[in-house]
């Protein structure tokens, strides 16, 4: 099975940037197998004013996933989609985010000595069940056995990995909310920002009063020090991802405005993914002045955000732990910024070779996400340790950019083998 960088009728920067973020992702989470490392590699302390690269890599994936929210809801109208089904995938999307992500911190709280079944088999079991759940079925049945034999299986597992589980802390207890982890974090940002869209239609005031509703809620967080209202997580990740809205947004309205084709639409290769349309509305401006709109207006926000970002420094400092207003528009700007440049190096300049090697991060990305949660247990399980001298300094820092590059070799051979999740 051959792969491109993008699939076709696809935006290459978006999928590209997704796949740079996600082995990026994973390669910060395996530092702290490291020792002898730069700090500023690291995740900076809570009360400590600023950021180091580890502080970058989950906003950027928040801005991703609002990056995408415009083209799937349209692309399902476009299909004459009903309503009701949209937001039934909404909904559907983000309770499996935030499901997935209350069991994986309830793992991290876990008590060692209080299961029947080791921590390791407990977290691969874990996982199974994901898989067994949300994986991207080929078929009706996999080997005569019925899709919903092996879903039903894997929510009994689910089922009975929580009755067995046990926290640790003074007195033991059972499942609570920690913090919605990761996966828990996206869902509940995403469900806010692809409603936003759903509901106004991709209409730009409207994107633009949410994002300024949601950056003056995580400014109240602040100046309310822990006694602020919060749309159940922070309103930091709610701007990251609807920062990401806005973009496509912009990107949608000024290939519209241009009578340039929905991307959605075309294919790469031979075609001109920018190629101009006969018959658009409006002023028809060529796939250049296009390119060069897009790429400004995009630069111009990522500038405003880092500016903003400095200016509200004193407010709460820069914290990624606090999500504070400054560590928030920061990374806003980066990632708006880091876009920019993707878009005219991938899809105006077609220069995406170079991605080829993580192109599978950036397709089937929370597979990729979730094998380290089994290639770590199963490392634990065999007693599998390294030497000192891998796990120190460069070198150190060498073994995980292997490790990234190896979780994401193990995700294109899950591709080939259709293991992939869908949700």
């Amino acid at each position: 099975m051959t792969h491109t960088i993008a699939s076709p009728g696809r935006i290459a920067s978006i999928d590209i940037f997704r796949a740079l973020t996600m082995t990026l992702m994973i390669f910060v989470n395996d530092l702290w197998t490291l020792s002898g490392i730069p700090q500023w590699l690291l995740h900076t302390p809570a009360d400590y004013d600023g950021m180091g690269l580890s502080d970058v890599v989950f906003p950027a994936f928040l801005f991703i996933v609002g990056l995408s929210i415009p083209h799937a809801i349209d692309n399902r109208r476009k299909k004459a989609e009903k309503d009701h089904k949209i937001l039934g995938h909404i909904l559907l999307r983000s309770l499996a985010l935030i499901a997935m992500g209350f069991f994986l911190v309830n793992f991290e709280n876990i008590s060692r000595g209080s299961l029947p079944i080791l921590p390791e088999i407990y977290e691969i079991l874990l996982i199974v069940a994901f898989f067994l759940i949300w994986t991207k079925y080929p078929s009706g049945k996999i080997k005569a056995i019925p899709v919903s034999f092996l879903q039903g299986a894997g929510v009994v597992l689910l089922v009975v990995l929580a009755a067995i589980y046990r926290g640790a802390g003074e007195e033991l207890t059972w499942m609570k909310i920690h913090w919605w982890g990761i996966l828990g974090l996206i869902g509940w940002a995403y469900l806010f920002s692809a409603l936003v869209y759903f509901f106004s239609k991709g209409r730009l005031p409207w994107i633009i009063a949410a994002l300024a509703a949601v950056m003056l809620l995580n400014l109240q967080e602040v100046l309310a020090w822990g006694g602020g209202f919060k749309l159940i997580v922070s309103a930091s990740n709610h701007f990251l991802v609807m920062a990401g809205v806005l973009a496509s947004t912009i990107f949608r309205k000024i290939h519209s405005h241009a009578g340039t084709p929905d991307p959605l639409t075309l294919h790469q290769g031979n075609e001109r993914l920018m190629a101009p349309f006969p018959g658009g509305k409006g002023k028809t401006e060529g796939p250049q002045e296009t390119d060069r709109s897009y790429f400004l207006i995009l630069m111009a926000l990522g500038a405003a955000a880092l500016i903003y970002g400095f200016l509200v420094r004193p407010l709460g400092g820069i914290s990624k732990i606090h999500a504070t207003p400054s560590w928030t528009m920061i990374c806003a700007g980066i990632s708006l910024m880091v876009l920019a440049l993707l878009y005219l190096l991938t899809d105006r300049l077609k220069i995406t070779s170079w991605a080829r090697i993580i192109a599978p991060a950036g397709r089937s990305t929370l597979t990729c996400y979730l094998i380290p949660y089994v290639v770590y247990p199963l490392l634990s399980l065999l007693h599998f340790k390294l030497p000192a001298a891998l796990t120190t300094g460069p070198i150190g820092l060498l073994k995980s950019l292997l490790f990234a590059l190896l979780i994401v070799a193990i995700t294109r051979l899950m591709e080939k083998l259709r293991i992939t999740l869908k949700i």
